[in-house]
């Protein structure tokens, strides 16, 4: 291969690169205006009117609740959580969580501040007034205060039908360097209970 080719070859991977990095998956919340079958049209929290693309056989889960005392050892969870003025974490949501997704404490963009913590349920602290959990990850572990009135849910599976126009949605999405919006995949309120992350 000559240097021109070289050249050329090292240039045609820099623009591949770029092109899949400015194809960013981002999280939409908000509410469903409308559903055609391939578009679901949203007005987002932020007020914005957006219209994503689903991806053919994207999964749909309706959001079920559940009560604390559903929560087993070992089970695989996610948590919103703040951090109170005395350094203790406080949930603001729990949620199931699929066995694909990454585990770990990190920044979350539910409202300021907030961390997202995925892991294992380990410890369970359920007393009057009281309800705990540790959760832990591969590089370590988080105590997590869990506030009466918490939305607790199981996300199962549902399917395009309950995408209708009223229910609202937390919906992974992928970004196109041109502003489209891909759904890959969606979760729907059903029944008032609604995706809390």
């Amino acid at each position: 291969m000559n240097r021109f080719h070289i050249v050329s070859f090292c240039g045609a991977l820099a623009l591949a690169s770029a092109a899949a990095n400015a194809q960013m998956v981002k999280f939409v919340r908000g509410t469903i205006t409308s559903f055609d079958g391939k578009v679901l049209s949203i007005k987002s929290r932020e007020g914005q009117e957006l219209q994503l693309q689903l991806v053919e056989n994207a999964p749909v889960a309706v959001a079920k609740a559940i009560k604390f005392e559903d929560i087993k050892q070992g089970d695989f969870i996610g948590s919103t959580t703040v951090k109170r003025a005395d350094g203790a974490l406080v949930a603001v949501e729990i949620h199931y969580l699929p066995p694909t997704a990454p585990q770990g404490h990190m920044n979350w963009d539910l409202q300021p501040g907030s961390m997202m913590t995925n892991g294992n349920a380990d410890a369970i602290v359920e007393q009057a007034g009281k309800h705990e959990l540790t959760v832990k990850y591969k590089d370590g572990m988080q105590k997590i205060l869990v506030p009466e009135g918490t939305p607790l849910v199981r996300a199962v599976p549902g399917s395009q039908s309950d995408l209708r126009a009223g229910e609202y949605v937390f919906v992974s999405a992928q970004t196109q360097p041109d502003g489209k919006m891909t759904a890959l995949r969606v979760q729907v309120s059903k029944d008032g209970v609604k995706p809390p992350q």
